[in-house]
């Protein structure tokens, strides 16, 4: 469980932005994913207008993302959150469980959002929860375990009147309800719910799905431009997400694997890239950073090679620098420039530039000086 917490008043400003200025919100820190983009955009403009609406015409329209792992998905929800200014928190759905069983309680989401809140209740019920690893609760079968909901449809079940919005009693101190526990009535009606997951083999049609189809879809993970971005409520059925929580998700956004000029994009152009991290700690230690254009995209390469998406720039990043950075602080007087080639990435040794040494010219001086005398 991640929660995300504001050093700043919450909502100390009017959120008053249309659609395409959360968009360009959005690629302020996001790369690709235009309709995904557009359709978060529209749906958080929405969604501030219902926290707002006194009429209660306006429903709560909850947010399906299914894409590959490192497309975007979790960065998407915490941006939406950030912009919006609201109590963030991230939930794995493999670590909740129905009632009864071993594992967080759903209601632990909630839990999670009052403490983001400082205990205001209030500001909590306008929360966003993110709740990731949504596929992975997808039905397997029919046995159960006596101390673990191994088929994830106890979990589903457990979702929906939480994600429908209800009103809830809450443990403050504890991690699982008791009946005379400090506990709290929290309204859900107004927290929206985003649901991530990658949905591997979605629409593969080579795919052996768990209730028996094997109908011909185009695949959504695919890297190409034109993969299908339609995410159907027939196709996650049959994977195994029960209907009446696709029923609750109204929003469904499928995302495309980011290629390799994506993953370029997301090295150097958002405003927190992970370059301009590095190249921040580099110039701490006196030492100018550069990366060389074949090196990003070969370390882009890898990144689709390894089917990590994003996720997996940073690590990558890491091995390549991992003993420069451990002999820096001890050199850095020596050290000018760091250069990440293309070859450095393969043999994680970058090309290191010294400064320019001036006991030639002192030498020279002094002997002058000497001779003078």
């Amino acid at each position: 469980m991640e929660v995300i917490r504001k050093k700043s008043k919450w909502n100390n400003t009017v959120f008053n932005l249309k659609p395409s200025e959360i968009h360009e919100e959005l690629d302020r820190f996001i790369i690709g994913q235009e309709r995904a983009k557009k359709i978060l955009s529209v749906a958080l403009y929405n969604h501030n207008k219902r926290l707002h609406d006194k009429t209660g015409l306006i429903k709560k329209s909850n947010i399906l993302l299914a894409g590959p792992s490192g497309c975007g998905k979790t960065l998407l929800a915490r941006t939406l959150a950030k912009i919006l200014d609201v109590p963030f928190v991230i939930a794995d759905a493999t670590s909740l469980t129905e009632a009864g069983y071993v594992g967080d309680d759903v209601e632990i989401c909630i839990q999670q959002l009052i403490t983001v809140a400082d205990g205001d209740i209030e500001l909590a019920q306008k929360g966003i929860v993110y709740i990731d690893e949504i596929d992975k609760i997808a039905r397997t079968g029919e046995n159960r375990s006596i101390t673990r909901d191994v088929s994830g449809q106890g979990v589903q079940e457990s979702l929906l009147k939480l994600i429908e919005g209800c009103t809830v009693s809450v443990p403050i101190s504890d991690r699982r309800k008791h009946p005379h526990g400090n506990n709290v009535q929290f309204d859900t009606s107004n927290v929206l719910f985003i649901c991530g997951g990658a949905f591997e083999g979605l629409f593969d049609t080579e795919r052996k799905t768990v209730v028996g189809f094997n109908t011909e879809q185009p695949k959504i993970q695919d890297n190409k431009k034109d993969a299908n971005k339609e995410l159907t409520s027939e196709a996650l059925k049959k994977y195994g997400i029960m209907p009446e929580l696709i029923g609750r998700l109204h929003i469904k956004c499928a995302l495309t694997g980011l290629t390799e000029s994506d993953l370029v994009h997301v090295l150097t152009k958002p405003e927190d890239a992970i370059t301009k991290e590095y190249q921040t700690l580099f110039k701490q230690d006196g030492v100018d950073l550069i990366y060389e254009e074949e090196a990003l995209h070969e370390i882009a390469k890898h990144a689709i090679e390894k089917k990590t998406g994003a996720r997996g720039l940073r690590s990558i990043l890491e091995d390549v620098m991992l003993d420069v950075m451990y002999e820096m602080p001890d050199k850095k007087d020596n050290i000018s420039t760091c250069i990440i080639t293309r070859e450095s990435i393969k043999t994680k040794q970058p090309k290191i530039i010294k400064k320019r040494q001036k006991r030639k010219n002192t030498a020279t001086a002094a002997e002058a000086s000497t001779g003078t005398g």
